[in-house]
């Protein structure tokens, strides 16, 4: 059964405090350092108790350490698999888990997924998962784990088919078109829910970012990272339309088969282009 919020017993969610563990809507949360808190306790101050606060942060935010472990193990298995050092195109990992259209198109359509959780070097990998670690645990803990996934596969699905658009025959990894998709989404939702502070805050990175992709060296994929960002906004824009009570009364589930679209009309939209 669906939980309801403390304070608006008609309005389901499923966002508790980080404080008091107490359900609450997008109305009654105050974003903090420390997840989102119900008004009470975000008027308190933040205890720091020793031992038990890394814990309590991953059960908050158990997708995105589940992610990072994920991008963390296929980076060792590329190591592992390199030849005469470490690069996309001396790891036997990269080749044939990697992103290339003609092999997409005979047929090898788990590249569209598998390329998202490879990397190209220690710095691609080391920024891409501060930017998860960073933004997922303000985002999973404020929309509930189901659609923070939503948003993550529908991204990277939709980074896949912007990095087939632009660029079919070059070989694409990185979790970069999931993380621009997270970084748009982070965007849109705050804005949409009154956090203009924290809107202002991601956006801006978000500009930085896409200037740099823009005019940054040529082996940044553009598509990747533009698709990505499209389809996690795509996704937040669902999730704010389903909050403001445009999906009906039971929004959740539209919302999920929205994000679900996203991602199908990636997948196949990339199998297409391939």
């Amino acid at each position: 059964m669906a939980q309801t919020c403390y304070r608006h017993p008609d309005r389901e969610t499923a966002v508790s405090c980080s404080s008091c563990g107490r359900p609450i809507c997008p109305d009654c949360m105050t974003p903090t350092p420390v997840g989102m808190r119900c008004p009470e306790c975000s008027r308190q101050r933040t205890r720091v108790t020793r031992g038990v606060g890394e814990a309590s942060l991953s059960s908050r935010a158990p997708a995105t350490f589940i992610l990072i472990a994920l991008n963390a193990a296929a980076f060792l298995a590329e190591i592992a698999s390199a030849h005469g050092g470490f690069e996309v195109g001396g790891s036997s990992a990269a080749v044939n888990f990697g992103l290339f259209g003609p092999f997409v198109a005979e047929g090898e359509w788990y590249r569209l997924v598998t390329s998202g959780f490879l990397h190209a070097g220690l710095i691609h990998i080391a920024f891409n998962m501060f930017a998860l670690y960073f933004l997922g645990r303000i985002l999973e803990p404020a929309i509930g784990t189901p659609r923070f996934l939503g948003v993550y596969v529908a991204s990277l699905l939709g980074g896949s088919f912007g990095a087939l658009l632009l660029s079919p025959n070059a070989l694409t990894v990185g979790a970069s078109g999931a993380i621009f998709g997270i970084f748009g989404a982070t965007f849109v939702i705050a804005r949409g829910r009154g956090f203009d502070a924290l809107a202002r805050s991601v956006g801006l990175i978000l500009l930085l970012n896409l200037a740099f992709s823009i005019g940054g060296a040529s082996h940044i994929s553009l598509g990747g990272h533009l698709g990505g960002l499209v389809a996690g906004v795509l996704c937040a824009f669902a999730i704010v339309a389903g909050e403001r009570g445009m999906l009906g009364e039971r929004h959740f589930p539209a919302e999920m088969v929205a994000m679900g679209a996203v991602a199908a009309i990636s997948f196949f939209g990339a199998l297409a282009i391939a």
